[in-house]
């Protein structure tokens, strides 16, 4: 591409240099269909075309012979291609919004490349100079779009061009110098730039270096607008390199390294050395050029100040010459000559000075600050970071609400309740409290003197920052200074609010005189609050509360549920105070209460909550009843009823979604109740109802949690639900017989120990459908449904009902506990004197089967039975009955050649004697006669040699005496040794871990 006619040559390309040209050719006609089209999908297509393109005419490059004469003609045609898609970049340059800066560099990066393929081996000078300023621009773009890779590729090819320039031999007439300069200054600054934005520091440095210090001659040759250019290249990187908050008189760090800062100073200094170079040839462009770097200067100073304490005195004085420079301008005010106030305050404030500058500074800033919202929050910030000068931050807050009010039909009210807030904020840094009440007490005067009245807003915004401070200095235990800031709350300048706000700081002044210990003031401070209210309410508790006046506390909170305005979180901070001053009894009501308001709540899921708040509540009780000197029947009946509305609310939270969350406290909620009512047991007198409801309500929790627990419930829960409900059903039978009750009532109660005693039975049922059995404590099931049956059996008898005792007779089913069974309902119908002979036959007889079914069988006990069964067969005084006693005299022979067993002489007796007369009663004498010779025969001591007949004429007059003059059977002689006998105990359960 040179600006001469080349010299052609007919010499053919060498093939493989010819194909490359082809591959490059076809993918330029592929290339310029695409130039027009403007949809995405073609863009991405076309930056892909360009970048082979690219990679093509690198290779042709590398590929091209020493020789022009084989390959000029491609050339020249590469170098058309190239112009032809660089001057198209331009085009789209103009148009481009910034989703087209790839596309932009594709299309450089290509002309770069197809130009540099027809580039002839030794170009002329005019040639170099124009192809390195393509290389660096290109390069440049390359950069900026963060193809890093590629852009050092072609600044690398860039280099060797500027090599190739500063190696050729200068005209002596000068004619290029000035296009050299500039084309070597482009890529220095191209090649700064991509190193900067690589991190490559030290090379972007170098350039920097080259620019400014290798020639001094150079960048005289370039142009002024050139030099400005450069200028502004350097000042960007140094600001870039300082990372520039948005404003210089924040905290002096401002999250900005002094290092970094440090760094830029180098840079920032650079661009002004260039910029004063051009003094003599300066424009209007020049000298804001110079206002820019100097700003950027002072700050880099500025901030550098930590890493060269020299840098502040340089960055003061060149403040200075700024300020110096826009004070008798038209338009001090701009945005940039303020930031330049800032920044001196910024710098006297890390030099130390004194508060008169510090004034003198910011009323410069005051005056020349537009009221905005944007203006006033850079003041109030800058003042906020002077913590311990409270003099100066009161000054300018004055000098600030004054213009503020001076100007307030032109800035609004917003503005002047802005600085009043800041008023009560500073105020209330200052360690001087009767300094800030007066400073307080001037800015509202001012604000009422000005007749300017605050809205309900502004008002409610003051009051919240008066109230916050005052609870600050209320946490710090300050209560007369609290009292005090909350006091100022009720100025005439809040009276836009004074109807619903006064009360409020007039009670939370009574707070602070309560935390004082003066209860007087107190009190007279709450008199002047509506007595209606939930919150004073709340004070009048608390001033019971700290005095120990624990009913008058309680009533308090009565009084504040009934209120209209009653919120739950008072409730809590109440239960709160009373936890903290260990009022158990306080802590209690309040926690009932919450209860009592959870449970009147229609939101959802509040089961879960109230289960929790139980929780604490039986925790608490439980603590009172450790304690001494305590009303157990009312704390006991509590919790009873308590453990109940736990169980309640958990078969109320199976219903809805959130049974799930609570099945841990269910958990707690069973293992205490269940613990509680074993303990009473043993600490409680009198109290078997009250032990019996606690295991009701164990059992009703161990119900839900299983229910809960669906697929994790152990064989520990119906274990335990078995204990509960034998234990619950005993408790309700030992209260029962020591009651005198009569009538509804003790039927009442007899019908809810035979429903206890059924869930016993169907709790003993699930636990053994569980697989319970090779579990240690599953043997007591046998003992529990003993007992049971026992109870079912007696709550019979007393009410009469026979048929339920045969039913409980017929629903026992052999086991090892059969035998123990029936003796024990044997002991209960014998007493009663009406019960049919029928259901005490029953009972005898399932006795003596179910003695005969275990093998384990007592000769004595046995021929006692025998005798009452066959002494009723035979009062019956039917041939039914005297055979079936024939039977059982028969078996009892068995029974005796299996024992071999010696009997009691009244046993004897009773057999020696009344087989005669069996005898005389049956057509079966025969068998009679060798039953009694039989038995005769083993029993010993007894004379075989004794007639039958002398044994039935002694024995019937005995018979007939025994049987006529008593109301009883003879049989009662053997049951009354069983029926004195004491009452086993059994087991009670232990508590559960």
């Amino acid at each position: 591409m040179s600006p001469h006619k080349r010299k052609t040559s007919s010499a053919p390309a060498p093939a493989d240099l010819q194909a490359a040209f082809d591959d490059i050719n076809d993918i330029i006609i592929n290339i310029k269909p695409k130039l027009t089209d403007t949809r995405k999908a073609a863009r991405s297509s076309l930056i892909e075309d360009l970048n082979h393109l690219a990679v093509l005419a690198q290779k042709f490059t590398e590929q091209r012979p020493r020789s022009n004469r084989t390959w000029i003609e491609l050339g020249d045609a590469l170098d058309r291609e190239g112009v032809h898609l660089w001057n198209t970049s331009g085009l789209i340059r103009q148009g481009s919004d910034g989703d087209d800066r790839k596309l932009f560099a594709a299309l450089r990066l290509a002309g770069f490349r197809l130009i540099e393929a027809g580039l002839e081996q030794k170009p002329s000078v005019e040639t170099v100079i124009h192809v390195l300023q393509l290389a660096s621009k290109a390069g440049a773009i390359l950069s900026e779009t963060g193809s890093n890779n590629v852009a050092a590729s072609v600044l690398g090819c860039a280099a060797k061009f500027e090599e190739l320039l500063r190696s050729s031999d200068g005209d002596e007439e000068g004619i290029h110098d000035q296009a050299k300069a500039r084309a070597i200054i482009l890529y220095y600054c191209c090649r700064m730039q991509a190193a900067y934005k690589e991190g490559n520091d030290a090379i972007a440095q170098f350039m920097l270096q080259k620019i400014t210090e290798s020639d001094e001659n150079r960048l005289s040759l370039v142009s002024i607008h050139d030099r400005e250019m450069l200028a502004s290249k350097i000042l960007e990187i140094g600001k870039a390199i300082m990372k520039n908050p948005s404003r210089p008189s924040v905290d002096t760090d401002g999250g900005v390294d002094a290092k970094k800062a440090f760094d830029a100073v180098k840079w920032i200094q650079k661009a002004f050395y260039l910029v004063e170079k051009m003094e003599d040839t300066a424009t209007p462009g020049t000298s804001e050029l110079k206002r820019t770097i100097l700003r950027s200067l002072a700050r880099a100073y500025f901030l550098s100040s930590a890493v060269d304490a020299e840098n502040l005195i340089r960055a003061e004085t060149t403040l200075q010459e700024l300020i110096a420079s826009i004070n008798n301008s038209s338009d001090s005010a701009k945005p940039e000559h303020q930031e330049l106030r800032w920044m001196r305050l910024a710098v006297l404030k890390r030099q130390k000075a004194s508060d008169a500058a510090l004034l003198e500074a910011f009323e410069s800033i005051v005056d020349h600050t537009a009221f905005t919202e944007a203006g006033i929050t850079d003041v109030l910030q800058e003042l906020r970071t002077l913590t311990q000068q409270h003099a100066l931050v009161a000054n300018v807050l004055r000098r600030c609400l004054q213009r503020a009010l001076d100007g307030a039909t032109k800035y609004g009210g917003e503005v002047i309740e802005r600085l009043l807030l800041s008023v009560f904020f500073h105020s209330a840094k200052d360690q001087n409290h009767n300094s800030a009440m007066e400073n307080i007490e001037a800015a509202c005067n001012s604000i009422t003197k000005a007749e300017f009245e605050l809205e309900k807003i502004a008002s409610t915004a003051c009051l919240t920052i008066l109230w916050q401070f005052g609870d600050r200095h209320y946490q710090a235990k300050k209560w007369s200074q609290a009292a005090d800031w909350f006091l100022a709350g009720t100025h005439s300048v809040f009276r836009s609010i004074a109807q619903s706000s006064e009360a409020k700081c007039l009670r939370k002044a009574a707070l602070c005189y309560i935390e004082q210990r003066e209860y007087a003031r107190a009190s007279n401070i709450i008199r002047r609050c509506p007595g209606d209210q939930a919150t004073t309410c709340y004070v009048i508790f608390l001033t019971a509360a700290y005095q120990g006046l624990e009913d008058e506390a309680v009533r308090a909170i009565e009084d504040m549920v009934k209120a209209s305005d009653f919120d739950r979180k008072m409730l809590l901070l109440a239960t709160q105070l009373s936890h903290e001053a260990d009022m158990k009894t306080l802590l209690l009501a309040c926690l009932e209460t919450l209860l009592r308001t959870l449970k009147l709540q229609s939101a959802p899921d509040t089961e879960n909550e109230a289960v929790i708040l139980i929780r604490c509540i039986i925790r608490l009780v439980l603590g009172l009843l450790k304690q001494p000197a305590t009303d157990q029947t009312s704390l006991v009946d509590a919790l009873i009823r308590h453990y109940h509305t736990a169980a309640e609310l958990v078969k109320a939270a199976l219903k809805g979604k959130g049974a799930a969350m609570i099945v841990k406290d269910v958990s707690w909620l069973w293992r205490t109740a269940y613990n509680t009512a074993v303990q009473g047991c043993s600490n409680w007198e009198h109290a078997e109802e009250q032990v019996a409801d606690l295991f009701d309500a164990a059992y009703d929790l161990l119900d839900a949690h299983a229910s809960i627990a669906v697929t994790n419930v152990g064989g520990e829960v119906y274990l335990h639900m078995v204990y509960a409900s034998f234990a619950a059903v005993s408790g309700r039978v030992f209260a029962f017989r020591r009651s005198s009750g009569v009538g509804e009532d003790r039927d009442r109660r007899q019908m809810r120990i035979l429903e206890d005693i059924q869930r016993t039975k169907t709790a003993i049922a699930a636990a053994r459908k569980n697989q319970l059995a090779g579990e240690p404590d599953s043997d007591d099931f046998e003992s529990f449904l003993h007992i049971v049956r026992v109870f079912q059996a007696e709550l019979a008898c007393q009410r009469r009902d026979w048929e339920r005792v045969l039913v409980t007779i017929n629903d026992i089913e052999p086991g090892g506990y059969t035998l123990k069974t029936f003796e024990a309902i044997a002991d209960l119908v014998w007493v009663e004197e009406d019960c049919p002979v029928a259901v005490l036959y029953s009972v005898l007889e399932a006795i003596l089967h179910a003695a005969l079914d275990r093998g384990s069988l007592s000769v004595e006990k046995f021929s006692r039975w025998l005798r009452a069964i066959c002494t009723i067969l035979l009062s019956r005084n039917s041939q039914a009955d005297r055979t079936k006693a024939i039977s059982y005299v028969e078996q009892a022979l068995n029974v005796l050649e299996d024992h071999h067993a010696s009997e009691s002489g009244p046993e004897v007796c009773w057999k020696e004697y009344c087989l005669p007369f069996v005898y005389a009663l049956s057509p079966r004498r025969s068998p009679l006669c060798q039953t009694r010779i039989t038995l005769s025969t083993n029993v010993s001591g007894f004379s075989a040699r004794r007639t039958t007949r002398e044994s039935s004429v002694s024995l019937l007059p005995i018979w007939t005496k025994q049987n006529v003059g008593s109301n009883r059977p003879l049989s009662f002689v053997a049951l009354s040794p069983m029926a004195r006998a004491s009452p086993k105990r059994y087991r009670v359960p232990t508590g559960i871990s």
